[in-house]
């Protein structure tokens, strides 16, 4: 399936899909994520919602001001539920996908809409998302 299994954005099996994707934050954002859980931001290149990807590359360059402190990557567990792709700035869907019935917004790789040509998501529901693992970084 292309696109890194998103495929056209259009899903067959609502809400079953799991992947292991990645956040990045300080090591004491992390210990409080893992213990309170994520919450949505409340805007962002997608709008609100946790901004996470598959690349724990891309996962690894945040936060972007951390001031020294530790970093740390989260390895996450989560159920994207019905993604919509967004693949161009100014995309009619880019801040509303939610409203529309859509749980998670993907962009993809080398799509123009980040500078890093990495992939990226925003989960509207903080729930969909499980913490695995604390990685130093």
């Amino acid at each position: 399936m292309g696109d890194n299994d998103y495929g056209n954005g259009i899903q067959r099996y609502p809400g079953r899909r799991t992947y292991i994707m990645y956040h990045g934050t300080t090591m004491v954002n992390a210990q409080k994520i893992l213990h309170e859980g994520f919450r949505r931001s409340s805007d962002g290149m997608l709008g609100p919602g946790v901004y996470v990807s598959r690349s724990k590359e891309k996962a690894s360059r945040y936060p972007l001001n951390a001031g020294g402190q530790k970093l740390a990557i989260l390895k996450l567990s989560v159920k994207v539920g019905k993604v919509k792709r967004i693949d161009n700035q100014g995309h009619p869907l880019q801040k509303t996908w939610h409203q529309h019935g859509y749980n998670t917004a993907w962009v993809p790789a080398n799509c123009g809409m980040v500078s890093s040509g990495l992939e990226e998501d925003c989960v509207y529901d903080p729930s969909r998302i499980r913490v695995l693992e604390i990685i130093p970084n």
